[in-house]
């Protein structure tokens, strides 16, 4: 257990920092106006934007909440913010390309998981937008008044090393701030690495719909990065169909343990039961439907 739990941090501390320190450049560097004017108005286009853009941002599950809480309280739509989160740790590039070494340079692969992640996030997003029109940040009401109560000042450039000071200073706010949630998630998770027999959850795998749900009952439990996720899927290439591990590299870079611990740190509870239901939905529908094409 410690051994796993080390490695757990080991892995994820790097992309956390990652994380807050481009957390702290978009708070320094990034103004509401300039949101305002990239982000469509159009819903549906604000979550394509959103599903679109985390190709530029090599981060995995454990940086990604802090940049999207980040983005949240700079402006971005709620849908667009959710679909930036859950693509960001899949379509970028690194992981991509892990996926397309660890299946043995099978593009096929890749295009599966990319289009499922694709279409899993659009699909959460724009149910969320529906479900969620106020936005469901812990103590965001506080902050909207703090800032209304502030007087309104023509703003001036400051020097930029000023700023950058700021951005140091706010990454480190960060990440003691999600921190503490990584530390935790990767504990639970070696525990139940450790302790829960992964023998006991193939045997359940005999039928498309269980072998779906036994992989991310596994991406969840395993809780990888998922910039490493992709070789230990591909391990189990003889056990289970290609919709069973498109549901395990799609599902576990979305949800996991140290990522709900670290959402459940920014947004109300009942938002993220909420997020973790239809993640869970859309992408068991995925699944099946790629093991049906497949």
């Amino acid at each position: 257990m410690n051994t796993i739990f080390l490695s757990m941090i080991m892995e994820a501390i790097p992309f956390v920092l990652i994380g807050v320190l481009i957390s702290g450049l978009i708070q320094s560097f990034i103004t509401e106006r300039w949101i305002a004017r990239i982000m469509p108005r159009n819903r549906f286009l604000a979550s394509l934007f959103g599903c679109s853009v985390g190709i530029l941002f090599p981060s995995c599950e454990c940086g990604i909440v802090p940049i999207t809480r980040r983005l949240l309280g700079k402006g971005v739509p709620l849908n667009a913010g959710i679909a930036f989160m859950l693509t960001g740790p899949i379509i970028n590039p690194i992981v991509l390309f892990s996926t397309y070494i660890a299946f043995g340079n099978d593009w096929r692969v890749v295009a599966i998981r990319a289009g499922m992640a694709f279409a899993v996030a659009l699909a959460v997003s724009m149910t969320i937008a529906l479900l969620f029109p106020v936005m469901p940040l812990k103590n965001y009401g506080q902050q909207v008044a703090a800032t209304s109560e502030q007087p309104l000042v023509k703003s001036v450039k400051q020097p930029i090393f000023p700023r950058i000071g700021h951005v140091l200073s706010h990454a480190v706010d960060e990440f003691f701030s999600v921190g503490k949630y990584l530390v935790l998630g990767a504990f639970i998770a070696a525990c139940m690495q450790t302790f829960i027999p992964t023998s006991s959850l193939l045997q359940l795998g005999n039928n498309p719909l269980t072998a779906s749900l036994v992989m991310m009952g596994l991406a969840f439990t395993m809780s990888l990065c998922s910039e490493a996720d992709a070789f230990i899927a591909s391990s189990f290439r003889s056990t289970f169909s290609m919709g069973a591990l498109s549901a395990f590299l799609v599902f576990g870079p979305m949800i996991d343990i140290k990522n709900t611990l670290m959402l459940l740190g920014t947004f109300r509870g009942k938002f993220v039961l909420a997020l973790i239901a239809l993640v869970s939905v859309f992408t068991l529908t995925g699944s099946l439907i790629v093991g049906r094409i497949i």
